[in-house]
């Protein structure tokens, strides 16, 4: 990467920064226009993207690697060097890939990456499978690598950019294989920004006002992926028995779908709530957030600001999958589940305790698939940095930490001794769902939202 002792002119910074903000949306285009499902059980290709990512990162006189775990399941790593050796460097982390989508059921072609105007806010947007998760995200940090180049700049410290694969399964492929068998890449890395945050939030105070929240995840719920497995006597289904593996695994089933979790509060979420509620001029009650019934009914005066932290204050478990006999007439001597539940940090016993009890003697249970819950401090430089980033450009903005109720690959660089935050910044218009379109059919994220990320990524990753 270049670099120059002229610093740019005020007018020569802005007009750049302009055009970084085009290169964003060209960048994110390409990206979508390059499939790269994850189907599952290491049914993936991302290897097309990656390239891609990697030949737009060369241009701006990297060097970046693409390491392959497997046939075709690529990752893109790259070393931007900053001017500070003794600084702490900085992890940027995105992935490549993305969830099936059915063409027939979208109003334009998934991969196509059209341009048209958002029929909500009618704003103009770029359309296509990983606009928002999160092939934008990985167009706005290689346009904002690209604009350093082009202006002869360089962060303060290292940033390590890491474009993986397999996030939208188990990471086997990507995050994990990374931190795994190139662990070394992350060497020096304290801090990380990855999805599941900096995006606007619209909401309205108690008088009425809008007010515009910007989420930064610092905490995720852990992934319990579970199968469990009941076994009966098999049979005639005129003669049923008394053993019969559907009934045992159906009463397990309604148990669990049915279980009333008890309330956990995490620090994030504590500070999530008293920054939301500060927001939005919301009073509070002595003991608002130590019981079920007060946490649910402040939750409910939180408005649209509600769903930031409503799943996090308590596990989860959700029976998602079925599957049992061949025959409508035969008793099968065995049955299976899948349950999704989610584990909130710290309470990982609990959720171990509650399963034990809700499946009964009958059932057993394992994990299919399992990471663990992760949270980073809100009160770190770190933090306030990501803060100040956004304030430089939306000043009215109230930045509010949340725990992110799915998960992400911070749950695997973590394992570095990583501090992993969400944060893809995004102004969006009022009236955009954007959470919404994640998995969605039409996902799609306007152009003035990857402008605007470019500036606040541009502004924090060079403090």
């Amino acid at each position: 990467m270049g670099h120059n002792d002229t610093f740019p002119s005020d007018s020569a910074r802005e007009a750049a920064l302009t055009a970084a903000g085009e290169d964003a949306i060209h960048l994110t285009r390409e990206l979508i226009r390059r499939d790269s499902t994850n189907r599952g059980g290491g049914e993936g290709d991302e290897r097309a993207a990656a390239e891609f990512a990697a030949e737009a990162l060369g241009a701006a006189g990297l060097s970046p690697v693409i390491l392959e775990s497997a046939d075709r399941r690529a990752n893109v790593v790259v070393r931007v060097p900053g001017t500070d050796p003794d600084a702490d460097a900085l992890l940027v982390h995105g992935h490549l890939d993305v969830v099936p989508a059915d063409a027939h059921d979208w109003s334009v072609p998934p991969f196509s990456g059209e341009i048209a105007d958002c029929p909500v806010t009618g704003a103009p947007a770029l359309w296509g499978r990983g606009a928002v998760d999160m092939k934008n995200t990985i167009g706005m940090v290689t346009a904002v690598v690209r604009h350093w180049s082009e202006m002869g700049l360089r962060p303060r410290r290292d940033i390590v950019l890491a474009f993986v694969a397999d996030e939208e399964d188990s990471a086997a492929y990507g995050a994990d294989h990374l931190v795994r068998e190139h662990a070394d890449l992350f060497e020096g890395c304290t801090v990380a920004i990855g999805e599941g945050g900096g995006h606007t939030v619209h909401a309205r105070s108690t008088n009425g006002d809008p007010v515009r929240l910007y989420p930064i995840g610092a905490a995720e719920r852990g992934s319990a992926w579970l199968t469990l497995r009941s076994r009966g006597t098999a049979g005639h289904g005129s003669r049923p028995p008394r053993d019969n593996a559907v009934g045992t695994l159906a009463a397990a089933i309604a148990r669990i779908d049915e279980h009333r979790w008890p309330l956990h509060m995490t620090p994030v979420t504590r500070a999530a709530i008293e920054s939301i509620t500060k927001a939005l001029g919301v009073e509070r009650a002595h003991g608002d957030i130590e019981s079920n019934e007060a946490v649910d009914a402040l939750i409910a005066r939180l408005g649209t600001a509600a769903p930031l932290v409503a799943p996090t204050v308590r596990n989860s478990a959700a029976p998602t999958m079925l599957s049992a006999g061949y025959k409508v007439n035969v008793v099968p001597g065995e049955a299976t589940a899948g349950v999704d539940g989610r584990v909130l940090p710290g309470a990982e016993e609990a959720f171990t305790a509650a399963m034990d009890e809700l499946t009964g003697n009958r059932v057993t249970w394992e994990y299919a698939h399992g990471s663990p819950p992760v949270s980073a401090p809100v009160d770190s430089p770190a933090f306030d940095a990501l803060r100040s980033a956004l304030l430089a450009h939306d000043p009215e903005a109230h930045v509010v930490p949340v725990c992110l109720s799915g998960g992400t690959d911070a749950k695997v660089f973590a394992r570095l001794g990583i501090d992993c935050y969400g944060f893809s910044p995004m102004r969006l218009p009022a009236g955009m769902d954007y959470p919404g379109l994640l998995h969605g059919v039409d996902e799609r994220v306007p152009l003035d939202g990857l402008r605007f990320g470019v500036r606040v990524l541009d502004g924090f990753l060079r403090s």
